[in-house]
């Protein structure tokens, strides 16, 4: 016979389902991206997390479309070749030795997550933005300074990712593009990257894997997480100077994709384990969403 407080959690785990039921009809077949980056690219149990998360989406029928960062590792492998690492507005100085490098990184951190995916069950190839032509930029420069061969994504063409989702395989993505105008390579920070590719692709989802909870009116009040936002909203807190650093350019992206097609986007600590499950199929949610309004 079982057990009042066995009962308990039998009722809770069918409630936990019950829950995700209507969210698992609602986004079946809907394309989403991911930009995976953070601490949970560091930790490999984290990192295990997120990949048992994307399995679980792919086998109740999402379509998920990952892109990846890998800017902490490609510092390290800088300072490990004695070079010095250079920002300027959060945007890495990108000369050839330390494009030679990031691609290098890239590439590993690229085949390791599709070795992983392997090992959970999931079919997925790694791609940058250089094949068949997915990403293609121009040089991008920050306050008017050169930074070296760092890429805005001008066009983009999705044929090669939407040919993996029709066989059934997870396309990986490591932010790498060519040039428009030279055929160089460029580097693209993540964020752009997946906003573009997500753009592309009319997505429904757009997830940010961040070292934060989300968006925060004072960053230094853990009480004032905004849950939800409109995209007006969002605009208002970028205009009105409340947020600043590197979640300014993230929530500007954010808008910039929403309003050329993408229908929610969400900033979630990658931190937490099992993340994206907890956006995707409850009720409540974590971190911050950006809805649409009838403005855009």
């Amino acid at each position: 016979m079982i057990k009042n407080e066995d009962m308990n959690v039998i009722m809770d785990k069918a409630a936990t389902l019950i829950e995700a039921l209507p969210y698992i009809q609602k986004f079946n077949g809907k394309k989403i991206v991911v930009k995976y980056g953070g601490s949970a690219m560091l930790d490999d149990e984290l990192k295990y997390n997120v990949i048992r998360d994307v399995a679980l989406l792919k086998l109740v029928g999402l379509r998920p479309i990952i892109v990846h960062g890998g800017g902490k590792e490609i510092s390290k492998w800088i300072g490990k070749l004695g070079m010095e690492p250079a920002f300027v507005n959060g945007l890495r100085v990108t000369d050839e030795p330390t494009l030679e490098v990031a691609e290098m990184v890239l590439n590993k951190v690229n085949k390791d997550l599709v070795g992983l995916m392997s090992k959970v069950g999931l079919k997925a190839v790694g791609i940058c933005g250089k094949d068949a032509g997915l990403l293609r930029c121009r040089k991008k420069t920050a306050d008017g300074k050169d930074i070296g061969f760092v890429g805005e994504v001008i066009e983009t063409d999705t044929n090669v990712i939407e040919s993996l989702l029709e066989q059934d395989i997870i396309p990986v993505v490591a932010p790498i593009g060519m040039g428009i105008e030279d055929e160089h390579d460029y580097n693209v920070n993540a964020d752009d990257c997946a906003c573009a590719i997500a753009t592309a692709v009319q997505a429904e989802k757009l997830v940010f894997l961040t070292d934060i909870e989300g968006v925060f009116t004072d960053p230094f009040d853990k009480k004032t997480l905004i849950s939800q936002m409109t995209l007006q909203e969002a605009q208002a807190l970028i205009d009105d100077g409340v947020v600043g650093g590197g979640m300014l350019p993230k929530l500007q992206n954010c808008i910039d994709a929403m309003k050329q097609g993408v229908s929610r986007v969400h900033i979630l600590d990658g931190r937490l384990a099992h993340c994206l499950l907890l956006e995707f199929f409850t009720e409540k949610g974590i971190g911050t969403a950006i809805l649409k309004d009838s403005l855009f």
